[in-house]
């Protein structure tokens, strides 16, 4: 049997729009069960999401693989669909590997990672996805440059709302344009960020997470959530308190047990009627088993 699992991903670390990412250990597992005269793939979303050729998963692989014998596949998945935790990457990737496992084509993640950016639009869910861990990446010219940097030694507190934030909707909140000196400043504390987050500088890092110019401001009156977790969070001394993806996951990263403790506070919120989890940074990112 051949099983994939995948971690769950949040993007646009503070001022790393589109160009940062970092996976947590919530995973999608894709079991291949048999061949089959169809395509079929049982999943718990009920009929909204599509169970034959339709579903994302299959229609990924055959667009790798467009050859792919059918097959029964059974997908289990704790990753909340349009919250802003990579739902939608993770099937890409999920289904890029099955295509390649089962077509034996043999791609490396890297030429995985650029298929599944083409996808995408933008790298930033998918690289953590593929690799694990902490990943500054970009699109330049059809071409994916990925960085993975050391592993941070943190936990995510993750706040999960009740209700869906499409990204479209997300997209539409964002400004068309924004003035030079704006961009200017987001550029470089988005650079600062990264070299913190390269020599593992957590007391530069995580400040900055939060110092966002290119669109939480934008996006806070669609998760009013996300003010709620940072001023909570604030009074209790921790900082890197960030809008995950395009929301309306709020993520707040540091050690466990002030996350713990952070945790047990926002659970008083009357306002927070979602899921909190609170998961370690997974490290190696797409796993294959074969029995």
């Amino acid at each position: 049997m051949l099983s994939i699992s995948v971690p769950a991903t949040s993007a646009n670390l503070g001022p790393g729009f589109d160009s940062i990412g970092i996976a947590v250990d919530m995973q999608l597992t894709l079991q291949v069960i048999a061949p089959s005269t169809h395509w079929q793939i049982d999943h718990p979303f009920g009929d909204e999401v599509p169970h034959d050729e339709r579903n994302l998963i299959i229609k990924t692989a055959l667009a790798l693989a467009p050859t792919l014998a059918p097959h029964h596949l059974q997908m289990a998945s704790p990753i909340p669909l349009a919250r802003g935790l990579g739902s939608s990457s993770t099937a890409i990737v999920a289904g890029l590997v099955l295509a390649n496992e089962l077509s034996g084509q043999g791609r490396s993640l890297d030429d995985l990672l650029a298929v599944a950016t083409r996808m995408e639009g933008h790298p930033d869910n998918v690289a953590p996805a593929l690799f694990g861990g902490l990943v500054v990446a970009t699109y330049v010219q059809e071409r994916v440059h990925a960085v993975k940097l050391p592993l941070p030694n943190l936990f995510a507190s993750i706040y999960v709302p009740n209700e869906e934030l499409l990204t479209a909707a997300s997209r539409d909140a964002l400004p068309a344009q924004l003035p030079f000196k704006q961009a200017v400043a987001g550029s470089s504390i988005a650079n600062t960020l990264v070299a913190a987050l390269a020599t593992q500088d957590w007391a530069t890092a995580l400040p900055l997470l939060e110092a966002d110019q290119f669109h939480e401001q934008y996006r806070a009156k669609l998760v009013p959530a996300l003010a709620t977790i940072r001023k909570v969070a604030h009074q209790m001394g921790i900082v890197g308190t960030y809008l995950s993806g395009a929301g309306p996951t709020v993520l707040t990263l540091g050690d466990y047990g002030q996350l713990n403790e952070l945790q047990q506070q926002l659970r008083q919120e009357p306002t927070l009627t979602g899921q909190l989890h609170l998961l370690p940074v997974d490290a190696t990112g797409v796993k294959v088993q074969k029995s």
